[in-house]
């Protein structure tokens, strides 16, 4: 339904793609992972025909809809109601209904012998049999149940929709791409300003969507949950998986086994042919002999290896010893311009505790976490920290209190001088700053950026108590997992806010829920509070459909059997034309996966040859299996065209046929 071939961006002489060639196909619920700046976002803006480009060609079927939701927020016009902008996404429909009326409203005003009633008879009938197949008559059933989905009340339903915050404002345009039900969904981190509530919403609700979709997201839960396939961009190439993250993990694992030695091999061949080169260079009797071993390396393909597939680990600091108890919250009560966040909220953190604070946006996660870093004041309680008890705190307004005059490094060393420089880079290493990136000014970063050297810089804070306010926003999946195994291992306590449930999954032992300004403790992790709380899809049945206008009356039995029976006698003869197109196109699908299986089957039996190292001592045999391997890997390319082109016509065949047997 979309493919995109021969794709190319340079920027330098860095290659965002080379020659990148994909295809996605009906009804695939595609994952798109690679590290920060590796082209994710660029990618679905260019399949989305938002950036275009020079170099490659971007093919969609005739007809499909695209929904594209960007991390960047659209501007909407004032004086339109939440609810009267989120219908604006059955646009087409209410453009149908407006000239019917108006069709319906000349006909009574033209007498029927006039000559333009019969046009306008006609345009009627076309008219209510596009609304028909339209979605318009559950049009606000639907749009309510998306609405209160996404977490808006029924409150919010009438207010002017640009006096949301930038997060809603989001919600808003997620809610209307999805009433829009589009063939293909571009979604670029969907869940950035989700409440676990609402998270879990939308992950059922896509997956009963019926289109395909790509998704970037770094919430590890949401890509397992939903998708079938990943593709990852790494070094300017994309490589297709098939499975969710987790079975993307195990695969690219042992992929990468054979790669690196692979790579070594190369290495190794690489540096025995250029000492022979270099020891008979200057010698006239083997100058022919140099020259076929220097255009030997010239048509060879250097392999590379990405270097952020080095594992990155550190530790927190041992965190000074404090009292068993660390903090006790008694009867704390909070409220701003009138509207309390809560009531008479209590609990008790130990020693070595590890306590996520969940519920809707807006219920005062962040206010509590605020409160007891000292940002905030309460209206009224007790809060007491116990004996020798550190806190360090991350928030978003951290980065803006960076001093842009020190480098990166700098900044860490300047609130942990014990760091030596070496822990000091693994732990800036973790948060995607490496080698030259650690002596850049902080002032010249961007908000990201910003917002990692502020996390770091918390972590290297000895403390012995952390309080996180959503850290890994700004952070790829590789980077969470990091700092996710030093969370599980700090010997210390922590009071965490966040929607990525696989992130604090593993070391949250306990959950305090903020709902209706009152909190409920659960002892376990996450998936044991969403279990006991049965969290479930948010929203209102949809509302029974509205018997569309000017329906025809119904028809006698008699009529309705003969009718019955002519239609079966069609659809009979459509089966049997639809056989006789499609049976030659599924022997050449046979023919190509045969010779793909047989072709995949010996590229493999080379690729663990190629990985000997005593092959390279006999550079005959090398150039023999290389040219082979090479010459495989252009047949395997012209039969997954082959494959990919007959498969396409195919889905046209049957949507073609599904579209006749309903008409």
């Amino acid at each position: 339904m979309l493919a995109i071939n021969q794709l190319s961006i340079q920027f330098g002489s860095k290659h965002l793609f080379k020659n990148v060639s994909v295809r996605v196909h009906p009804g695939e619920k595609i994952g798109l992972v690679g590290v920060n700046g590796a082209g994710k976002s660029t990618l679905l803006k260019i399949m989305a025909g938002v950036k275009h480009v020079d170099d490659g060609i971007l093919t969609r079927s005739k007809n499909i809809s695209l929904g594209y939701l960007p991390q960047e927020i659209a501007a909407f016009p004032p004086g339109r109601s939440l609810f009267e902008e989120a219908k604006t996404a059955f646009a087409e429909a209410l453009a149908l209904q407006k000239e019917l009326d108006q069709v319906n409203q000349a006909l009574g005003q033209v007498p029927p012998e006039d000559a333009g009633f019969a046009d306008l008879l006609h345009r009627q009938g076309d008219l209510q049999h596009r609304l028909d197949q339209s979605d318009i008559f559950t049009m606000e059933s639907q749009v309510e149940r998306i609405l209160l989905g996404l977490g808006f009340s029924q409150s919010d339903f009438s207010k002017d929709s640009i006096s949301f915050s930038g997060g809603w404002l989001m919600r808003l345009m997620l809610a209307k791409i999805l009433l829009a039900k589009p063939d293909l969904l571009l979604l670029d981190e969907p869940t950035n300003h989700l409440d676990i509530e609402s998270l879990t919403w939308l992950e059922e609700f896509l997956k009963n969507h019926r289109g395909a979709m790509v998704m970037i997201s770094h919430d590890r839960s949401f890509l397992d949950n939903l998708t079938t396939v990943t593709w990852e961009i790494s070094l300017g190439d994309l490589t297709v998986y098939k499975g969710n993250y987790s079975k993307y993990l195990v695969d690219k694992a042992n992929r990468m086994i054979i790669k690196r030695a692979a790579y070594e091999n190369q290495q190794a061949m690489i540096e025995q042919t250029m000492k022979f080169v270099d020891r008979f260079r200057s010698k006239a009797t083997k100058a022919t002999q140099v020259q076929s071993r220097l255009k030997q390396l010239e048509k060879i393909e250097i392999i590379e290896l990405d270097e952020t597939e080095s594992s990155i680990a550190f530790r927190f600091p041992p965190s000074p010893p404090s009292g068993r108890t660390v903090l006790e919250i008694e009867n704390l009560n909070k409220q701003f311009g009138g509207k309390r966040v809560f009531t008479d909220l209590s609990f008790t953190l130990q020693r070595g505790e590890k306590l996520a604070v969940l519920g809707v946006n807006g219920a005062g996660k962040s206010t509590l976490v605020k409160i007891l870093a000292g940002l905030i004041t309460p209206d009224s309680g007790t809060i007491r920290f116990g004996h020798n008890v550190a806190i360090s705190y991350f928030g978003q307004h951290q980065a803006q209190e960076l001093d842009s005059r020190y480098t990166i490094l700098e900044t860490l060393s300047h609130v942990n001088n014990e760091l030596s420089v070496t822990q000091t880079r693994s732990l800036l290493g973790a948060f995607l700053f490496r080698g030259d990136d650690v002596d850049k000014k902080v002032g010249v970063l961007s908000g990201g950026e910003k917002s990692r050297v502020a996390l770091a810089k918390m972590i290297a804070t000895p403390a012995n108590l952390l309080i996180l306010d959503e850290p890994t926003n700004h952070l790829d999946i590789q980077s969470q997992e990091v700092l996710q195994e030093a969370m599980r291992q700090y010997d210390g306590s922590i009071i965490l806010v966040s929607h990525n449930r696989y992130f604090a999954n593993s070391f949250v032992g306990k959950v305090l829920e903020i709902k209706g300004g009152h909190g409920t403790i659960f002892d376990g992790n996450i998936d044991y509070y969403l279990h006991k709380t049965h969290a479930e899809a948010v929203g209102t049945a949809p509302k029974k459909p509205v018997a569309p206008k000017n329906a025809p009356a119904s028809q006698p039995p008699e009529k309705q059997a003969k009718k019955g029976k002519e239609s079966r006698k069609i659809q009979a003869d459509l089966r049997q034309q639809k056989n006789r197109e499609i049976a030659p196109l599924k022997k050449i699908v046979n023919r190509c996966e045969q010779e793909i299986e047989q072709l995949e089957g010996r590229k493999s039996q080379l690729e663990q040859a190629m990985a000997d190292p005593e092959l390279y001592k006999d550079q005959d045999r090398f150039a023999e299996l290389n040219n082979e391997y090479t010459s495989l890997g252009r047949k395997l390319k012209k039969c997954y065209t082959e494959w990919e082109q007959t498969q396409a016509k195919l889905e046209e065949i049957e949507s073609r046929f599904a579209e006749e047997c309903e008409e």
